[in-house]
């Protein structure tokens, strides 16, 4: 009888401490559950609630890439097709190959599994496709308020990776920075054209532009107010550069970041434009593709736009 007694009591001890086992591990998992924080990005394609400090990041904007490299954000996937080459980390076998700008792989990219996505303009037609894969977000310039835009959009990354701190300091030391430049570019008092060349054919860039960063923001005179705002430019002649007659030519040379045939060099500096105030004076600008025409937007691309015109006007 008493072994009976011991056995039921050792029986009902085993349940009890099951029991105490099972809530007990009922409670952490809703302790785990409860201390996964997200936070909400409002963007001009929808609204996204993303996970703090998300895995396995798949990123289709250069300058959101630049701004994540700048603050040590592990990537997991990228369009390797023209990675700017101080990235060019990115386009080797340690990262995941997504497809192109305008081509995702949506297969590869399921199978990354990824817990964000980030995309810019050239996606944003694919916008509800990759948000049926994983939450994504819309990060792009607006090119009519630039630091704005740049702004929010670091501030935004800065947020999800927990990285407030480094991005505001960043952003510090840019708006010094530019101070600096529009300052030096009232007192220089040049005028300036902007042209982007492509292979055998020039377009122009003003205020309001792509590229009119270097007016809007950094205070450089535009030697024509007229210049039709669009994303490829106003298709011009040589003939107009002459006619225009710029003090300071920057050039972005398209070609070089994309693999083109002819260099802007070869093109630019002809018999016609040696006529011009830019080219007599040797003011004519080469500027870095890198950051003007693929990663415009980051942390890094950013500081070095403005570095480049402030030596341009030094």
């Amino acid at each position: 009888m008493k072994k009976i007694y011991i056995s039921l009591l050792m029986a009902v001890l085993i349940v009890v401490l099951a029991a105490c086992g099972n809530s007990n591990q009922a409670a952490e998992n809703e302790a785990n559950t409860d201390s996964v924080e997200t936070v909400v990005v409002e963007h001009d394609l929808g609204s996204t609630e993303v996970t703090k400090n998300p895995d396995n990041v798949v990123v289709f904007d250069f300058g959101s890439l630049d701004t994540l490299d700048f603050l040590g954000v592990d990537v997991v996937g990228v369009p390797q097709t023209n990675v700017p080459s101080y990235l060019e980390e990115y386009a080797g076998n340690d990262y995941e190959n997504v497809g192109s700008l305008k081509e995702p792989d949506f297969e590869k990219i399921a199978e990354i599994n990824p817990g964000l996505i980030i995309i810019s303009a050239r996606q944003a037609e694919l916008y509800d496709q990759l948000a049926e894969i994983a939450p994504t977000i819309f990060l792009d310039l607006d090119i009519t308020d630039y630091m704005d835009s740049f702004k929010q959009n670091a501030s935004i990354l800065g947020e999800v990776f927990a990285k407030e701190a480094e991005v505001e300091e960043a952003l510090v030391d840019i708006e010094e920075s530019i101070v600096t430049v529009k300052e030096q570019a009232e007192e220089n008092g040049h005028s300036a054209l902007i042209i982007l060349a492509n292979d055998d054919k020039i377009s122009a860039y003003g205020p309001s532009s792509r590229f009119g960063f270097i007016h809007d923001v950094l205070g450089v005179e535009a030697v024509d107010d007229g210049i039709e705002a669009s994303t490829h430019g106003m298709n011009v002649s040589f003939e107009y550069v002459v006619d225009q007659d710029p003090e300071f030519l920057y050039v972005i040379d398209r070609s070089a970041a994309v693999g083109g045939e002819t260099p802007a060099k070869q093109l630019v500096e002809n018999q016609l434009v040696e006529r011009t105030q830019a080219y007599k004076n040797d003011n004519i600008y080469y500027l870095d593709p890198d950051y003007w025409y693929l990663s415009g937007g980051g942390l890094v691309s950013v500081p070095e736009m403005i570095n480049e015109i402030k030596a341009s006007l030094e």
